[in-house]
């Protein structure tokens, strides 16, 4: 396995973690506002900023996926044309 395919294996791997991370965090969202109350006045944060602590580390995280997702779709792609590459000049 080059380099590269291994870049791309951790990727995937990081991701695949990030993805779990977020289903965690919005599982805890949906138990956090079920014993709390889903009211603005039940989180402090979300009273003052307008979003809980929750929230933005949902958005975080989704944000984090988006340029990981970014991340492998070009190295997927950098894969792919080295390999065109290659087997042009084996011909």
């Amino acid at each position: 396995m080059d380099e590269r395919q291994r870049i791309l294996r951790d990727a995937a791997g990081v991701r695949d973690k990030a993805q779990a991370l977020l289903r965690g965090l919005m599982e805890a969202r949906t138990v956090s506002e079920r014993h709390l109350g889903a009211s603005a006045e039940a989180d402090a944060m979300k009273k003052v900023t307008g979003r809980s602590s929750m929230e933005n580390a949902i958005a975080s995280t989704k944000r984090m996926l988006e340029s990981l997702e970014r991340t492998l779709e070009q190295l997927k792609k950098e894969l792919s044309e080295e390999d065109a590459a290659a087997l042009k000049e084996s011909v």
